[in-house]
């Protein structure tokens, strides 16, 4: 079994190195592929990741979610996290910037952005709630997943074209109290976000163009196969959990029985040593799949669910634009020209037509480098783990092996 899932993991690496490297054996960034066996596959992964930053020249906008804190207070007791800002933008009156956020502050941000942006897809926070008696959301655990997550969620609106000018994004990272801002409430809404908010359930849309179709049919199945790799992955991480707890049973048996073998004592302490470093590394394998590979699936499920609530925006000001042009055909009056209102909301629908296009590309781009990152991150690690635990019995065989008496 083992040596067939080493294989599988292995074609995986070949299979995406093939994908993703041009014909020239170079990646992307021009840093040429080195086609002979690396004694780890650290190297592919690492190479992989020379690309990440290119873009950083142009970027003006860098943020970041650190250094959490656990805050005991009378009535409640919450993390805090730093975000540091750093910039040359002009409309920011400091080039740096530390404040503390805590998770709801993120929620109001996400929620102002959703108001103010309507036509824009707004990046997904982790679920605010965790089922009781499961996790701690106050472990060292959850506290790192969850910053790295409230980490990506600002780096994807600090990259965003269009939501990291947002004015509620720039209060959100210079204001040392959130407080005053908050109790403005609806204020600070733009005029297309007021327009959206308040379109009623009333009108119904004919049909979705096909485009736009396409990807509502796209998100369907892309949630719904996600959703099977999230349920698969955490059923086989509950199993090698279990097998961990079976493995650190088995190897003192081996100890125990040593002591009482004398002759057999140095090869039955050598394969209890062997399990016991089997078991550190599954259980480095399946701490990297809950840390790194859930997560994000969860976040994809989550985007994918922003989309569709932006798609049914877009498809209610659609409905609002053809219940307009019904009215006025049936208007018997000649008109010289189109209503003004009809044709504000003919301007909506194509506002969101191409911020929704915009988007879904950047989206569809950012998925692609995060689903490679993520796949060959698993091939890697299970490797390692197989690499370990290859190691570990091979290191073994010379006890076992037959010695010659000495007279």
């Amino acid at each position: 079994f083992s040596s067939q899932t080493s294989s599988h993991s292995r074609l995986l690496l070949c299979t995406w190195e093939q994908d993703f490297a041009p014909e020239d054996l170079s990646l992307p960034n021009g840093t040429p592929v080195d086609t002979s066996s690396p004694a780890s596959s650290s190297s592919l992964l690492n190479r992989l990741q020379l690309d990440d930053d290119l873009d950083g020249e142009t970027r003006d906008l860098f943020v970041t979610v650190d250094d959490p804190k656990k805050h005991i207070c009378t009535m409640e007791t919450y993390i805090t996290y730093r975000v540091t800002t750093k910039t040359t933008r002009a409309e920011f009156d400091l080039p740096e910037y530390s404040i503390r956020r805590r998770y709801q502050d993120f929620d109001w941000l996400r929620n102002k952005l959703e108001e103010s942006q309507p036509t824009h897809l707004i990046p997904p926070l982790p679920e605010k709630f965790v089922m009781k008696g499961v996790v701690d959301r106050f472990s060292e655990e959850f506290v790192e997943t969850r910053r790295k997550a409230l980490d990506k969620f600002l780096k994807r609106i600090a990259d965003h074209p269009v939501l990291s000018f947002n004015e509620h994004f720039n209060v959100f990272l210079t204001a040392k109290d959130l407080n005053a801002y908050k109790k403005q409430g609806m204020a600070l809404l733009s005029k297309m976000g007021e327009s959206v908010k308040y379109v009623t359930g009333s009108y119904k849309l004919r049909s979705r163009p096909l485009e736009f179709a396409a990807v509502g049919d796209y998100l369907d199945t892309f949630v719904l196969k996600l959703g099977t790799i999230d349920r698969i992955a955490q059923r086989i991480i509950k199993e090698e959990l279990e097998y961990l707890v079976e493995l650190r049973e088995y190897g003192p048996v081996y100890s125990t029985w040593g002591g009482l073998e004398v002759e057999l004592a140095e090869p039955l302490e050598g394969v209890s040593a062997c399990i016991g470093n089997c078991c550190t590394a599954l259980e480095e394998l399946s701490d990297d799949m809950t840390e790194d590979f859930l997560p994000v699936l969860r976040e994809y499920i989550l985007y994918s669910e922003s989309m569709k609530n932006v798609l049914k925006k877009r498809d209610q000001v659609q409905a609002e634009y053809e219940a307009k042009l019904e009215a006025v055909a049936l208007k018997k009056e000649e008109r010289p020209k189109m209503p003004a209102d009809v044709e504000k909301c003919q301007d909506r629908v194509e506002c969101f037509n191409a911020d929704l296009k915009a988007d879904m590309e950047r989206w569809q781009n950012n998925k692609r480098q995060d689903f490679r990152q993520l796949l060959m991150g698993m091939a890697d690690k299970n490797i390692q783990y197989y690499e370990k635990c290859l190691t570990a019995w091979e290191s073994i065989i010379p006890l076992l092996q037959d010695k010659p008496e000495t007279k």
